[in-house]
């Protein structure tokens, strides 16, 4: 015979698989998402990037320094490096941008400034990618 015991043993049996269930799906998703969208470039890599997206060495202004005058592409390089590794700070500190490149974007090359501007963040990520 079947007693109340019995059923609330069932139901709480019941309630304790999908409690499990939810929680392996929980996990399977945490894992896909760090994964699809937790890739962390290196600064050398970003300025990599940045110094092909911005022409290489046809370009006019090499990493698309324009606003502090460069002697060289070694001095170019570091200006591009130190303003990397000072918005990575910035970043850290706001709240309106989760892409590290997208904010790097916004001030690197705001896409207000030049119509062309709104493509930088795509071909950085395309060289990067690309490495």
């Amino acid at each position: 015979m079947i007693t109340v015991r019995d059923v609330k043993g069932i139901k709480s049996e019941r309630q304790m698989n999908k409690a499990k269930r939810y929680y392996l799906a929980l996990v399977f998703l945490l894992i896909f998402h760090s994964a699809s969208f937790a890739k962390e470039w290196t600064d050398a890599q970003i300025v990599n990037a940045i110094f092909h997206a911005e022409g290489g060495y046809k370009a006019t202004y090499l990493y698309g320094i324009r606003s502090i005058p460069y002697k060289d592409e070694a001095e170019a390089r570091r200006i591009c490096f130190n303003t990397v590794r000072n918005n990575r700070k910035r970043f850290k500190k706001q709240t309106q941008y989760k892409d590290y490149l997208e904010f790097l974007g916004s001030r690197y090359c705001p896409p207000k400034a030049h119509p062309l501007n709104s493509n930088w963040v795509k071909n950085v990520k395309y060289f990067l990618e690309r490495r």
